[in-house]
């Protein structure tokens, strides 16, 4: 009897079901929670915060505005960046890696 009802038309449909299923579970829905967990970094940056943009460039938020942000990203060298291109946000004061060589 299964054998039969997966060979049929309902069968059919509900392979394709079950993969549109996976396919959101899998795919879909992981991508939202990303989204959202961005926006909530996004959303609590303050000044005096460290920043890894998504080019790479690591900096300190020092202008908050609505869409943009402005990081110094050396001393005296401001940059306006949008929000949304901000990667990550660092605890403030995080120690540097301990195989940095300073000399």
């Amino acid at each position: 009897m299964p054998a039969e009802f997966l060979q049929g038309p309902i069968g059919s449909f509900a392979m394709i079901g079950l993969m549109l299923v996976l396919f959101y579970v899998m795919l879909i829905r992981p991508q939202q929670k990303r989204a959202k967990d961005h926006q909530t970094m996004i959303g609590g940056i303050k000044r005096n915060d460290t920043v890894v943009l998504s080019s790479g460039l690591i900096g300190k938020v020092v202008r908050v505005e609505d869409k943009e942000v402005g990081v110094e990203v050396a001393q005296g060298v401001t940059v306006k960046v949008v929000k949304a291109m901000i990667a990550e946000v660092r605890v403030k004061g995080e120690p540097a890696a301990a195989n940095d060589a300073k000399t």
